[in-house]
């Protein structure tokens, strides 16, 4: 009997194949002779430690908002004075401005003696010369202003200068009356008294606050204030005998 031929199948060309194990073996070094090296000395590389890297913080928006305001808050302010300091200087270059001159030309005294208080009564005249010396300036003497006369500090009168309008280089002589009343005015004579005989003048004080406009050709500028102080000598202060002033000097001021 013959024998059976045995039939063996054969195997599928797609299906995977079986993985075969490397003839190399994982990490492990290759020697010079193509041989894997042995175990033993296999090569490590040394472990590096790696760092996180530090990322700055973005700024805050609050604080970059703030500086740009600023910025531009301080570049406007700039901006303005630059614009300001150009126009005062058109200004002054076309107007050539000057201050006001005052003098104080006679004073009259009509009142000075005691009351039955002990209060010491006094009444003045003062005759007050203003100039102008501009030419195309103009001066409004506003209302609220106020004439003082002192001696060494104690007021003797007040009064105030009328309202009016001085044109380009004109002189204005005023007279404005002045009355006061001191209080303790027997010691304060008493002082007046030795001065006279000590010196053979009496020092005297005279402020003036004057609140005034001025006008730039047609334009008419915001108020200003003048302060005007005056120190006199005169050679006595009474009713019955003529005043008269033995020198006079006066000190201009312009306040915004």
């Amino acid at each position: 009997m013959a024998d059976h031929q045995r039939v063996h199948p054969a195997g599928d060309p797609e299906a995977p194949q079986p993985q075969t194990a490397p003839l190399v073996p994982r990490n492990s070094s290759k020697s010079d002779n193509g041989d894997p090296a042995p175990q033993g000395n296999v090569y490590y590389p040394p472990m590096h430690r790696t760092l996180p890297v530090a990322h700055s913080k973005p700024p805050k928006r609050g604080r970059s908002c703030l500086c740009k305001c600023f910025c531009w808050t301080f570049s406007f302010i700039a901006l303005l004075i630059v614009a300001i300091a150009i126009t005062a200087g058109i200004l002054y270059l076309a107007f050539r401005p000057k201050l006001p001159k005052f003098s104080i030309d006679a004073l009259q005294i009509t009142q000075f003696n005691l009351g039955n208080d002990s209060s010491l009564n006094a009444t003045f005249d003062v005759t007050i010369m203003a100039q102008n010396p501009n030419k195309k300036i103009g001066i409004y003497y506003e209302g609220g202003s106020r004439i003082t006369v002192l001696y060494s500090g104690d007021q003797l009168c007040q009064g105030a200068l009328p309202k009016f309008y001085q044109g380009h280089r004109n002189t204005t002589v005023l007279v404005v009356p002045l009355s006061g009343q001191t209080q303790n005015g027997t010691e304060l004579l008493s002082q007046l008294q030795a001065q006279q005989q000590a010196t053979g003048s009496i020092p005297l004080n005279l402020r003036v606050r004057q609140p005034v406009r001025v006008k730039l050709g047609k334009l008419k500028l915001f108020k200003v204030k003048f302060l005007v102080r005056c120190l006199l000598e005169v050679d006595s202060l009474s009713a019955d005998n003529s005043i008269q002033i033995k020198s006079s000097s006066c000190k201009f001021r312009l306040r915004l």
